[in-house]
This record gives structure tokens, C-alpha cells and sequence, in this order.
């Protein structure tokens, strides 16, 4: 069960339900690599995806897999990812040896 945003809330309320400026928006994201990647391969893109995509946009990735990866991104830092964010996430990926990319829209991360 959602709680609704309220303005009558105080600061502190609204901070601790993570609703209105505390909102916090991620998105997931998931693909498979294509069957002639190798480890060595696997390991180097996806350390690429951390520091050509994540780091330098303040992102977090919690995430796991071999061949067929999931996982969920949102801001280090208490904060909403942009349409931006999804849109380098998407076009890292769209330039790799993967398939079966799925980026999800945005959404809430405590109340979606």
C-alpha cells in the first residue's frame, strides 16, 4: 500500500517516507551477452559500463549474472535518475555484444 505525498506533512515526515522532494527514482535495467563473449570479455565490459556510466554520473548498480545480467540503478547520493541516465545506459549497450536489452522506466524506488 502506497502513502500518498502530502504537503501538510513536515519536512522530517516526508524525508523519512522518502515522498515528495525525498522521492527517490532508479530504473532496471537487464541484457545477455551473446554467446561468443568471453569471460575476460564479460569482466571488461562491465567494468567499462562502471566507469564510463555509472561513476561519472553518480549512479549506483546492484546487479548480478554471467551471460544473462539484471539489475537496478539508482544515485549514490539521495537523489532521481533522469531520462539521461536511462538513455546512456541504453546507448552504453546498444555499441556491446549483448542482447535482450531491457531498460525499464523510471520509477519510485520506495513506493513503486
Amino acid at each position: 500500500m502506497a502513502i500518498k505525498p502530502d504537503a501538510k506533512r513536515n519536512a522530517r515526515i516526508r524525508k523519512k517516507l522518502r515522498t515528495d522532494e525525498f522521492q527517490e527514482l532508479g530504473f532496471e535495467v537487464s541484457w545477455v551477452f551473446n554467446a561468443e563473449v568471453s569471460e575476460e570479455q564479460i569482466d571488461a565490459i562491465v567494468d567499462q559500463f562502471i566507469d564510463e556510466v555509472i561513476e561519472p554520473n553518480g549512479l549506483g548498480f546492484s546487479g548480478e549474472g554471467h551471460k544473462a545480467w539484471d539489475g537496478l540503478i539508482c544515485t549514490q547520493k539521495l537523489g532521481k535518475c533522469t531520462e539521461a541516465h536511462r538513455e546512456a545506459v541504453q546507448g552504453f549497450f546498444a555499441k556491446q555484444p549483448v542482447s535482450d536489452l531491457k531498460v525499464t522506466e523510471l520509477f519510485d524506488l520506495w513506493w513503486g
